[in-house]
């Protein structure tokens, strides 16, 4: 049974968390919009739907919904592609119904299959995107839209992007973010201030930013802030302003065949976004609860059925809004619907209030979300971990960054599975030499199951057995073994074992495999006292070591 969730449970901790989050989404959803080619109200629409609607309908208590940097190519190009954004809108109900079908047929349920340091490998990686893109917000130099995820931007890259923000500094800008960063960084150090949990440090460095700005604009100030370098909500005017700027689908497209194709695509890409994103806030969640992934895949459905109904863009649950959310403490699901109904609320009544932050500030903000994303004692746990752990992780990390996060991830996922199949080929069997008054044995004990990917490891060490060799291949404890391994040991026992003088003999095989009478006429003369000389030898490696025991006793 779904035990029931009491949302108002930890509002103390979900209010701050709440806020935070708005302050966070605000610009992503206005910059994703812009850079989708979509009208900017949409990005809002598709955060408040996300935060109200899939926050309700999700199980998940971290994550939070809203417009995804990882769609906004497929927007821009379906859009120029369809020719309206109405028509856009058909696609984007299409691609809702569709995530509704994939969450009733269980599709969710692959994100079990995804590899723990590779979801490590992609959080690091955005975090490490998101100090990349916004260490040129923070010093003033606005050329990208809030919200870009990806590596390679204008004919460019974030690189070159950081570099010429060097050529654009605006003092009045670092100097909030070097404020918005001190508060910050005090409201997670210092006693006194971590006790006001209803304050959050975000919260706080957003209103001295705006009033320090308001001082620097009154005073003529060269530090003060130009309007191009603020928050940019639309400020409609009337009821009407409102009602002329949502846009409504145009259900004739329903027809035709591109809008359908754009609808899939959507819902693939976003399905996938959603359950890696899924899976990460699971981890980052300080309690360990884990998200029914089909129920998400049905909110997000919904969710974006909704959105495109009332002029939405589509959505995902987002990585970036989902570790600001962890971050500030959410223990419920009840944050993202408060920063889903903070956000209607400024739409409606106060965007020219929020249009004095600078973002600055909010880039403030989000570095030292990109800093706890991508810390360097996480990279070195999983350099401690092993190769094993880490080159996935790396991988994973450097895809993310260079290259975008599903394709990161696909890269990370390949890399673990070449890992698995490589260690799968090392536990095919124990090899070890034996040592008796006779001369070495060399001992081959086959594991559980031998599968034909066991084949080239097992090849490569009978043909590297030297001549004159005795051998013990034991298949006692072998569940079962594959047809083409069968043959390898039925020539080396047979052909080989006579051309090279290798005495072999074949312990534990079922009778179905006609092997165990093999070595019987030529190698039983030195065979049949082995079992006990090797008996002997263990029951006399047993006795020392009780000796050695009585004799630490007797010390005591």
């Amino acid at each position: 049974m779904t035990k029931k969730i009491n949302l108002f449970a930890n509002l103390k901790s979900d209010f701050p968390s709440g806020l935070v989050v708005f302050l966070v989404a605000l610009p992503l959803c206005l910059g994703i919009a812009l850079a989708s080619g979509a009208p900017p109200l949409s990005g809002i629409i598709a955060g408040i739907v996300g935060g109200i609607v899939v926050g309700f309908l999700s199980r998940s208590h971290i994550s939070v919904s809203g417009p995804a940097a990882g769609l906004t190519a497929i927007v821009l190009t379906a859009i120029t592609d369809l020719g309206a954004f109405n028509i856009f809108l058909t696609a984007g109900l299409i691609a809702g119904m569709l995530q509704l079908i994939l969450g009733f047929i269980k599709a969710g349920s692959i994100s079990n299959y995804f590899p723990t340091n590779v979801i490590e490998g992609m959080l690091a990686g955005i975090g490490v995107i998101i100090i990349l893109k916004q260490i040129p917000h923070a010093v003033g130099y606005d050329s990208d839209f809030e919200g870009d995820e990806t590596f390679a931007e204008n004919g460019g890259n974030a690189l070159g992007s950081l570099m010429d923000s060097l050529g654009h500094l605006q003092f009045g800008a670092i100097l909030i973010t070097l404020i918005s960063l001190t508060i910050l960084i005090s409201w997670d150090k210092i006693a006194f201030l971590k006790r006001l949990k209803l304050v959050p440090g975000a919260l706080v460095a957003v209103i001295v930013g705006v009033v320090l700005n308001e001082i620097f604009t009154a005073s003529g100030s060269s530090l003060a802030i130009s309007k191009e370098h603020l928050v940019s909500l639309p400020v409609p005017q009337s009821f009407d302003d409102f009602k002329n700027i949502i846009v409504t689908p145009d259900f004739s497209a329903f027809m035709n065949p591109k809008v359908w194709i754009v609808g899939a695509t959507i819902a693939i890409v976003a399905s996938i976004e959603t359950l890696l994103c899924i899976e990460a806030s699971d981890r980052m969640d300080s309690q360990k609860r884990y998200t029914d992934t089909n129920v998400e895949l049905k909110a997000q459905g919904i969710g974006n059925m909704l959105s495109s109904f009332i002029g939405g863009l589509p959505m995902t649950s987002v990585v970036v809004r989902s570790s600001a959310n962890a971050n500030a403490g959410a223990k419920s699901k009840m944050s993202a619907i408060i920063h889903g109904v903070l956000l209607l609320i400024s739409v409606v009544s106060i965007p020219f209030l929020l249009n004095k932050i600078p973002l600055a500030t909010l880039a403030a903000v989000l570095l030292m979300v990109g800093y706890k994303l991508a810390k360097p004692t996480i990279i070195m746990h999983f350099w401690h971990k092993g190769k094993y752990q880490f080159v996935p992780f790396i991988i994973t990390l450097l895809g993310v960054v260079f290259l975008d996060l599903l394709k990161g991830v696909a890269l990370g996922i390949a890399i673990s599975v070449v890992f698995i199949l490589r260690g799968n080929l090392k536990r095919a069997y124990r090899f070890r030499k034996e040592k008796f008054e006779d001369g070495d044995v060399i001992r081959i004990d086959l594991a559980q199951e031998v599968s034909f990917l066991n084949k080239a490891a097992i090849k490569t060490t009978l043909a590297e057995i030297p001549e004159n060799s005795k051998v013990v291949i034991n298949a006692s404890d072998t569940v079962y073994i594959a047809h083409d391994v069968l043959d390898l040991i039925h020539e080396f026992a047979t052909i080989r074992a006579a051309d090279e003088n290798i005495k072999v003999k074949l312990k534990g095989f079922k009778k179905a495999y006609e092997l165990n009478d093999i070595d019987d006429k030529a190698n039983h003369v030195f065979f049949e006292n082995y079992e006990e000389a090797r008996a002997r030898k263990q029951a006399k490696a047993d006795y020392d070591r009780c000796m050695a025991l009585v004799g630490k006793e007797k010390e005591n």
